[in-house]
C-alpha cells in the first residue's frame, strides 16, 4: 500500500525543550536561565566542599607591579630617544603609566594578603570550616587575589562576569572554581551567599556596587551574619567617599562607620580579617594569621 501524497517523511526526532538551544537562549526562557545560574554553582561548590569565602573587591585596571613598571620604563625610553612630541601624547601616556605604577601597590599587597590569609586557612582542621579566596575572577585585583591563594599552594574561586571590555578570565583561579555569569544580580548573589569576609580594595563603579550593597544588607540586618569588612587604602577612599560627611547630613548613623575596618598594610589587615573569622566563625580555637 502507497503512502498519501501528504505523508511527510521524517528523518529525526523533534527536538525536547531542554534540547532546543534557540529557545534556551531566547528572551522567553530568561526566568531558565537565570534559574541555571542559582543551580548549577550550587551543586558544584558542593561538590568541591566549598563552604566559606573570603571575598576581594577591586578594580579590573590595576596592573602588576611588574607590568607597570615595565611600561614606564619603555615610555621614559621612547622620550629619551624622541623628545617631548608636540601633541603632549606621550606625556600623557607617561601621566597614565606614573599612576599605573602608584596604583600597583595594591595589586602587590591584595596578593601578599590573598597568599597569607590562604596559608592560615589550609590550617583550620574541620573543613566545613575552611575558608576559601574568592575574586571576580578577572584581571586587576582579582587576579592579585587568585594569584596569592595559588602561591600558597591553595584553591580559590573566579566567579567571572561576561562583559565587552576588561573581564578576561585570569589564569590563576582554580579550573574547577571558575565560572562565568551573564546575569550581575546572580554573581552577586554567590558572592554574599558563602562569604564571611571581604577586602574591598580600590576600585570604580563596580567595586561599590558590590561593597555599598553588601553594607546595606548588613546595616538594614537583613543579614545576621557577622563580616569583617576592610576597606583597604585609606588615601584613596578618603579621597572618594565621604562618610563623615553623610554622618553630618544625617544620611547615615554614627555606628555605621564602624561596620568597616580602614586599614593601609598587609599585616593589619590579615590580623583583622584572620582574628575576627576565628572569634566569630570558628569553633575551635585558631590563632591569627601572620
Amino acid at each position: 500500500m502507497s503512502k498519501p501524497d501528504h505523508a511527510v517523511e521524517y528523518n529525526i526526532r523533534p527536538k525536547k525543550a531542554y534540547n532546543n538551544y534557540a529557545f534556551l537562549n531566547s528572551p522567553y526562557a530568561r526566568s531558565i536561565r537565570v534559574l541555571c545560574e542559582f543551580e548549577e554553582p550550587e551543586i558544584r561548590f558542593r561538590k568541591e566542599r566549598v563552604y566559606n569565602t573570603i571575598v576581594f573587591f577591586g578594580s579590573a585596571r590595576v596592573k602588576p607591579p611588574e607590568v607597570a613598571e615595565k611600561n614606564l620604563a619603555e615610555i621614559n625610553a621612547l622620550i629619551e630617544r624622541n623628545g617631548v612630541d608636540k601633541d603632549g601624547a606621550l606625556q600623557q601616556q607617561k601621566r597614565i603609566a606614573e599612576r599605573n605604577v602608584l596604583m600597583a601597590r595594591y595589586y602587590a599587597d591584595a596578593e601578599e594578603i590573598s597568599m597569607r590569609l590562604s596559608t592560615w586557612a589550609s590550617q583550620i582542621e574541620n573543613e566545613r570550616e575552611r575558608f576559601i579566596v574568592c575574586s571576580g575572577g578577572g584581571p586587576g585585583i582579582m587576579e592579585a587575589a587568585n594569584r596569592g591563594a595559588n602561591k600558597a599552594g591553595a584553591r580559590s574561586i573566579g566567579l567571572n562576569i561576561s562583559l565587552p571590555f576588561e573581564q578576561d578570565a585570569n589564569p590563576y583561579q582554580t579550573p574547577e572554581l571558575a565560572f562565568e555569569f551573564h546575569y550581575f544580580f546572580i554573581r552577586k548573589y554567590w558572592f554574599f551567599h558563602l562569604a564571611k569576609s571581604l577586602l574591598i580594595f580600590p576600585g570604580g563603579f563596580g567595586t561599590l556596587d558590590e561593597f555599598f550593597e553588601l553594607l546595606t544588607l548588613i546595616q538594614t540586618e537583613k543579614t545576621k551574619r557577622y563580616f569583617p569588612i576592610v576597606l583597604y587604602g585609606s588615601e584613596y577612599w578618603n579621597e572618594v567617599l565621604n562618610f563623615d560627611a553623610m554622618v553630618k547630613w544625617g544620611t547615615i548613623n554614627e555606628e555605621d562607620i564602624h561596620l568597616f575596618h580602614i586599614s593601609d598594610n598587609v599585616d593589619d589587615a590579615v590580623h583583622f580579617v584572620s582574628s575576627e573569622l576565628a572569634q566569630h566563625h570558628l569553633k575551635q580555637k585558631v590563632a591569627p594569621a601572620k
